[in-house]
């Protein structure tokens, strides 16, 4: 394709992008925040072009520049001038963005609670991370910590994300790289809180993250919570676990509904035959290493 020439495919999908991009009124939203000052293209359309590609076809700054944008017709659909996208302008754009995260997301729960009735009162919380080759020097928050990405050796910080039923994205929140799963619980309910204010969610989250002074904060709120239960506590239900009376839900899936004589909670035992299988994989790895001269 040459100068000025796209895809009429790709712009099948750009055209639903950008009037989804209307239709939640980030135009205006961007236009109010970040146009306060002339510049050759507007902020709040630099910010539409990455939006747009993060849901049509995510790439880096420089693949959007080079190959990605030069094929969508944005340039016209959004009233950009011929050679003013590069990739220095669009992570100038990520910079100035950044400090309008928190109206950004209560704006975006708002306006797509509208239109599509969201709901979130059940929220998922989980964490990853992600690591830096360079020293990263200037960045405090860059420090080694447990590596999902299996590269210690490697200065990193934490993601923590909160999505709703649904999986829309409710919010996100940095932690510094050597900070605990576990001692991040506390912040998230407090920043939750305040952007939102108090509310009984239900909140799920794996074992990484379970404590019982979590669960506390979650209880003293008013909330509930579905969570992994951890393995050090599974030895109170062992003569349940090998009794048969359990339920199939799936065809590889049983169950067991166990609630406390005290009432608080209620555990649901579950047992799939891709665990029992992987669980006997680990068993006979770790034999056959011990047996090995």
């Amino acid at each position: 394709m040459g100068a000025g020439e796209f895809s009429t495919g790709t712009l099948g999908i750009i055209a639903p992008a950008l009037t989804l991009w209307k239709r939640l009124e980030l135009d205006r939203f961007f236009e109010q925040l970040v146009d306060d000052e002339w510049a050759d293209v507007p902020w709040s359309r630099v910010a539409a072009l990455l939006a747009i590609n993060r849901l049509c076809a995510p790439g880096s700054e420089l693949a959007i520049e080079q190959r990605w944008y030069p094929s969508t017709g944005l340039d016209d659909l959004l009233a950009i001038g011929e050679g003013k996208i590069n990739d220095t302008r669009l992570y100038r754009c990520l910079d100035r963005i950044l400090p309008h995260k928190t109206k950004l997301e209560r704006h975006l729960k708002q306006r797509y609670g509208e239109l599509f009735g969201a709901e979130f009162d059940v929220l998922l919380y989980d964490l990853t991370s992600s690591y830096e080759q360079g020293a990263a020097e200037k960045n405090p928050m860059m420090r080694r910590g447990y590596s999902r990405d299996h590269r210690p050796d490697c200065e990193q910080l934490v993601i923590a994300l909160i999505v709703n039923n649904e999986g829309f994205p409710f919010s996100y929140e940095t932690f510094n790289g050597n900070r605990a799963d576990v001692s991040t619980m506390e912040t998230i309910l407090r920043m939750v809180e305040r952007k939102y204010g108090k509310a009984q969610r239900i909140w799920i989250f794996d074992r990484g993250i379970v404590s019982e002074e979590n669960l506390e904060s979650i209880r003293k709120r008013g909330g509930q919570y579905l969570v992994g239960t951890p393995r050090s506590q599974m030895k109170q239900f062992e003569a349940e676990l090998l009794k048969e009376d359990w339920e199939r839900v799936r065809p590889d899936v049983e169950v067991k509904q166990m609630p406390l004589p005290r009432g608080e909670e209620t555990y649901i035992l579950c047992r799939t035959a891709g665990r029992k299988e992987k669980e006997r994989a680990i068993r006979n790895r770790f034999s056959a290493r011990m047996e090995t001269p």
